[in-house]
């Protein structure tokens, strides 16, 4: 590559586009504009490269000039959010045109009434007549004439991009190469084909990839030859999602999306390496988020990602994203101070751009100090010349600090009101940085902090003090990294091939075999690309879960007893487990294949040691920083030498960025110009001895409480067994005071919230809570005592009655098991896991854990344990009340597995039970510890006080509701003609309610009693739904709430009642009821549509959506789960796969939503053939009575069940039926639609 020309390497974000430059003398020269600034120019790449050559707007760019330009852009990114792609055509296999659209049926966001689902990608879906079954045998041979005409119609309807979609198509491809070559002699110009976008299984998430390929990649191609018409014939190199560049003609839109901050992985890696380091955290602050990523000597790379509402299976920088950025927006609520997660973005910005946005984070760094308008970019004003505009922001921030005092009864200073906002955008940073790192196994205090972005350096202290993290790295061009990162990538080519067997001897020789084939799929691809491949490096990697577990470890290819031995390390260290006698499924095997580029080289300084006192200083200006006034010297980084060290508090500007030293660090200029901060003070303990409400702490302890609960459940996520917890998401985790009230519930599962308390109390009820034993505790150790309490010490089991589930004392190191529903438990398949904490000296009892995770079985009369016809609770399986799994650290695994199998319907699978549970209890585990972290952070005090002041917050929060609520009286009907009657009372002089059931139907003969933990779960739900903001779900919401459900009733049963089906159906009857009564929208299809099949070796449940309720304004949502339920369905490939069944159709049941002004959502039809013979069961709701329209909309459509017998005869079902399928039989459910709103 000639010398002698300039490089540019670009970074064009969302708010900034980066530039740097190698000049042909070597030098390197960075440059930053803003990325949308119409009054001046109309592509800041253009503009910026003809800044750095010092040409005018018109002149133009000589290609003799510049050897190459390499770019790393968010245009897929805002392309795909803004919606403003290619105009696609998605062609799928017969009876699955809407299967993307449906997706897994899960609903964005937990509580929103009004459904806003991500708008499709595709304007028009084509159902191609092909069938191809889950082992490659030809079910329908795709019908080339029909499909011609079919595509031809879409193409003369002005359709030029198409996305081929075909079941089974990752690993048979030849009807969808049959599709390709029918839609190339049509004359389509963008064909994404699924087997070579995305080749793994999972039709949904292939698909969209697919989609998103055929939707950005035209875009994409027309902005790169709009660059061209003015760069001409200039080399133009692109970052990929995967790290690696391509050439601009192969730059596609499925490797666009992350392009811009792979670019910042690449930086941060590979400066940090220059430096000396091997484990860094990255930290890339912008102006409208903050990208974390982590490496410790090799790329992280995710397979399965969500953007956008988008689902993408292909591999992308394991990069983490939260909206905080410089831009993020400041609110307050009249107690809590919000940070986001709304931004100002790039037009009009923060206050400071005179642009008249709102006050944001980079607001607070002006008014606090640590942002000198004259040594921040001037870059404002029409002319793009002018300063940040101090005044505007004084007097806005003046204007917020005097609602904010007038509220509180405070007397803060603007300084103090910046200084809290800013306390918890870092909170929010650090939480996100635990995500990846701690959450995940790694001790991040070890760990370099490699920061930049624009913003970085202004929290990089604070973030790290957070965290533990001692050394901190800003690297010259720390402001631009990311464009820095473009510059230093390596071309670079990931592919993957499908493989789905088990890991076997006999399996190596075809691993080989396949991954040679990949390695010359690379070559090829890279000779395509014009490039020398002689420098070329491949990396084998294999893909392996463990059967049945959806998750999956990436190892290099090696003997295949090494690659057990890895993968065994790599699972226990990220989930704290492994399992030898599990076997081990190849899911795929990938070969990374890397070119080579010239690498940067930062050439080593002399060191100077001069005083700090030598060191120019440019002003001394007033910092605001740790609640004090600090006269900090600003420092120009070009006037530092390498071997200077300036002490905080200070403040070091550049031109791209500004970066504070916080009191107790110190930032050393190294050999290579970078500077190295230390904390050379160690950190004081925070000293917060005022245990009264205080605004910033209670939004820092909302949520740092609420990330604990978070945590926990991704822990139980990745190390569970059962699909229910792992692939449908049917589980949550919660925080509890030493009462057993609830303080945090991460909101994974609806039906869960709140009920889990009851749980906790009912132990403390049953158990008298005496001090541990004097005993000795002698035994050798363990590791799981140790993961629950590292300072417990096992002992011997002793003193404990075999014959009972309770134990009479609670102890350090206990874990407790239920799922009684009468001790609030939801029903019998839903495990509850509880673990006590106590203090450092045992002697007090401080708080507890709990999670709660569907099993895929527990017993009773039907597979699933699920049965459509249980009259008893003994019918559903087994009765777990106070039983104490883990005894001082020591799991009591035989007594536990005992209790599964001895009851009258044991447990069909139970060494998964007991691996389920093991899950569970490290979830609760990492909560210990998170706790025990807040602690050491804050105090004791602290945190018990703030445990309480959430709750109050939420209290706060329901009486501001119910003010704006009206009495309201409502009867519901269920299939059989039981009723549900609530009638809601308001005291608006108190600020109080009382929601009555009086009246409902008695106990159920059957199983649709809701035990009374779902009766308040239902309340809960519904207070938080009609709440427009986020507050923290916690026991205080039942403050102001009387809520009387007469005992032995359909609400409130008694043992031995049945319950299972009133957990999954009359929780979201209750639901319709309650918003019934307050008018606040029609009724969603009121069901779970809970569909199970099996037999003695297979077990499967599903949950199946429906359509939504309409409301005033909006529209109900159709083929979407509602209130109680939001678990994910399982793919259509891997159900197949699977199970021996085939999935027919999975549509959208048109029309079945009730009409009205707004009409209600529909439900979806869904086929099931079944190939072996099972039993299936079906628990529903509103297959005789419709939900209800309000305000005159009328009521959605009715459900159906029936049986489609191979011989043609068609069985109708009841809501509730147990059903023999044989061979070829097919089960067809429907489920309701929502109902309508308003008169048509």
């Amino acid at each position: 590559m000639p010398k002698s020309k300039w490089e540019f390497w670009i970074d064009r974000g969302g708010t900034f586009t980066d530039i740097v430059a190698r000049s042909p003398q070597g030098k390197i020269i960075s440059h930053k504009l803003l990325s949308e600034h119409p009054e001046r120019y109309d592509d800041p790449i253009i503009q910026g490269i003809r800044d750095v050559l010092n040409l005018n707007t018109n002149e133009p760019i000589s290609g003799k000039e510049i050897a190459m330009i390499k770019i790393g852009t968010t245009l897929a990114t805002n392309t795909l959010l803004e919606r403003k792609g290619e105009k696609v055509v998605l062609a799928i296999t017969q009876g699955f045109g809407d299967a993307l659209r449906i997706g897994y049926q899960n609903r964005p966001d937990l509580f929103a009434l009004n459904i806003v689902l991500p708008p499709l990608l595709y304007d028009k879906v084509i159902e191609i007549e092909e069938r191809v079954g889950a082992h490659g045998e030809i079910l329908k041979r795709l019908d080339g004439q029909k499909t011609t005409q079919a595509l031809q119609v879409a193409y003369q309807k002005g359709y030029r991009a198409i996305a081929i979609v075909l079941m089974h198509g990752y690993r048979y491809h030849h009807h969808e190469k049959q599709l390709r070559k029918i839609a190339k002699q049509i004359g389509f110009q963008q064909i994404s084909v699924s087997h070579e976008v995305a080749p793994v299984m999972k039709l949904v998430g292939r698909g969209d990839t697919t989609v998103v390929d055929a939707y950005l990649s035209p875009v994409l191609q027309r902005y790169i030859q709009s660059l061209q018409k003015t760069l001409k014939h200039l080399p133009l190199l692109f970052m990929q999602s995967n790290g690696g560049l391509a050439e601009a003609r192969f730059f596609r839109g499925k490797e666009s999306i992350f392009s811009g901050p792979a670019a910042g992985v690449i930086g941060m890696v590979k400066t940090s390496q220059l430096a000396g380091f091997k484990k860094v955290i990255g930290f890339d602050m912008g102006g409208t988020s903050t990208d974390v990523s982590h490496f410790a000597g090799e790329y992280e790379r995710s397979y399965i990602s969500e953007f956008a509402g988008v689902r993408l299976q292909t591999p992308m920088m394991l990069i983490h994203t939260i909206a905080a950025g410089g831009g993020s927006i400041l609110h307050f609520d009249g107690s809590r101070y919000i940070v986001g997660p709304d931004s100002a973005g790039a037009n009009p910005g923060p206050s400071c751009y005179g642009r008249d946005g709102p006050l944001t984070i980079t607001d607070c760094n002006v008014i606090v100090g640590k942002i000198q308008a004259d040594f921040f970019p001037q870059v404002f004003g029409p002319q793009g010349g002018k300063a940040i505009d101090v005044a505007i922001v004084r007097k806005k921030f003046a204007q917020l600090t005097a609602e904010i005092n007038q509220a509180t009864g405070g007397q803060q200073t603007p300084e103090q009101v910046a200084e809290g906002y800013l306390h918890i955008a870092v909170e929010n940073m650090a939480n996100a940085i635990r995500r990846i790192s701690v959450q995940r196994g790694y001790d991040v205090s070890q760990y370099l902090l490699n920061c930049f972005g624009a913003a970085a350096g202004q929290h990089a202290c604070l973030v790290a003090d957070r965290l533990g993290i001692k050394r901190i790295l800003i690297h010259p061009l720390a402001g631009v990294l990311s464009a820095y990162g473009v510059g230093l990538a390596e071309l670079r080519i990931l592919k993957e091939c499908p493989i789905e067997q088990p890991l076997k001897q006999a399996m190596e020789a075809v691993l080989k075999l396949k991954l040679t084939e990949l390695e010359e799929q690379n070559q090829n691809a890279l000779q395509a690309q014009g490039m020398q491949t002689d420098t070329m490096i491949h990396t084998r990697r294999i893909h392996l879960r463990y059967d049945g577990s959806d998750t999956m470890l990436t190892v290099e290819f090696s003997a295949i007893a090494s690659m057990r031995k890895a993968f065994a390390l790599e699972h226990r260290r990220q989930f704290g487990f492994a399992s030898a006698q599990k076997s081990l499924i190849i899911e795929a095997v990938s070969v990374e294949t890397v070119l080579a580029t010239q690498m940067i080289v930062e050439k080593d300084c002399d060191l100077v040691h001069r005083p700090q006192k030598e060191i120019p200083v440019s002003k001394v200006v007033s910092l605001f920083s740790h609640s004090r006034t600090h006269q900090a010297p600003i420092y120009h980084r070009q006037d530092l030498q390498p071997g200077d060290c300036i002490q905080g508090c200070a403040i070091i500007c550049e031109n791209n960025a500004t970066t504070i030293i916080e009191p107790g660090w110190q930032a050393h200029v190294t050999e290579k110009n970078h500077l190295l901060l230390t904390r050379y003070q160690p950190l004081p303990k925070q000293k917060i001895t005022r245990t009264s409400v205080d605004p910033v702490l209670l939004e820092v302890f909302n949520n740092r409480f609420m990330n604990i609960a978070e945590q926990m459940g991704e822990v139980l996520r990745n190390t569970a067994s059962s699909v229910n917890i792992k692939e449908r998401l049917d589980f949550s985790c919660a925080i509890f005071d030493s009462q057993g009230e609830l303080v945090a519930n991460a909101p994974h599962i609806p039906v869960h919230l709140g009920s889990m308390s009851e749980s906790v109390k009912s132990i403390l009820n049953a158990t008298t809570r005496l001090l541990p034993t004097s005993r000795g505790l002698t035994t050798g150790s363990s590791e799981l005592a140790r993961s629950i309490d590292p300072a417990v010490k096992p002992r011997e089991v002793g003193d404990i009655d075999r014959d009972k589930q309770c134990f009479t004392t609670i102890r350090p190191g206990d874990v407790y098991l239920l799922n009684s529903p009468y001790d609030g438990g939801t029903h019998l398949p839903d495990l509850t896991v509880i673990t006590p904490v106590f203090s450092e000296n045992k002697q007090q009892l401080l708080f507890f854990l709990g999670s709660r995770g569907h099993h895929a079985d527990i017993g009773g009369i039907t597979p699933g344990s699920l049965p459509a016809k249980s009259k008893v609770i003994e019918e559903e399986g087994v009765l777990i009340n106070h039983f104490k799994v883990v005894d001082q650290g020591r799991f009591l695994e035989a007594e536990t597995l005992k209790l599964f199998t001895k009851a009258r319907y044991p447990a069909r699978n139970p060494k998964q039970n007991l691996e389920d549970l093991k899950a569970q209890i490290a979830a609760n585990a990492r909560g210990v510890h998170a706790l025990w972290d807040l602690i050491a952070q804050f105090d004791l005090k602290v945190v018990q006080a703030y445990m309480k002041h959430v709750r109050d917050n939420a209290t706060l929060a329901v009486r501001k509701l119910l003010t704006r609520l009206k009495d309201g009286h409502f009867c519901y009907h269920l299939d059989d003609g039981s009723a549900i009657k609530a009638s809601i009372t308001i005291d608006k002089a108190k600020k109080e309610a009382c929601i009555d059931f009086t009246g409902s139907a008695p106990q159920h003969d059957g199983n649709f009693n809701a035990p009374l933990a779902i009766s308040k779960a239902a309340t809960l739900y519904v207070l938080r739904c009609l709440i427009y903001e986020n507050i923290p779900l916690n026991g205080g919401c039942f403050v102001p709430i009387k809520i009387i459900v007469p005992p032995s009733s359909l609400l409130n049963p008694v043992y031995p009642a049945a319950v299972v089906a009133g957990n999954v159906e009359t929780s979201q009857c209750i639901v319709d009821t309650l918003l019934g009564a307050l008018g606040a929208v029609s009724a969603s299809q009121g069901t779970c549509n809970n569909f199970t099949f099996g037999n003695a070796e297979y077990q499967y449940y599903e949950t199946i959506c429906g359509g939504a309720g309409a409301g005033p304004g909006f529209a109900g949502a159709s083929a979407v789960h509602t209130h109680m339920t939001n678990t994910h369905l399982t793919d259509p490939e891997v159900l197949e796969w699977r199970f021996p069944v085939l999935l027919e159709e999975f549509s959208v049941r048109s029309n079945s939503g009730g009409k009205g002004k707004w009409c209600g959502g529909d439900g979806i039809i869904r086929r099931i053939r079944f190939l072996q013979p099972m039993t299936a069961n079906i628990i529903s709701s509103h297959r005789k009575i419709p939900p209800y329209g309000l305000q005159g909309g009328a009521p959605g459509k009715v459900g159906r069940n029936w049986v489609e017998r191979a011989n043609g005869t068609i069985e109708e079902l009841d809501s509730c039926a147990s059903v023999q399928m044989n061979a070829q039989d097919i089960f067809v459910i429907e489920t309701p639609g929502g109902g309508g709103y308003g008169k048509p």
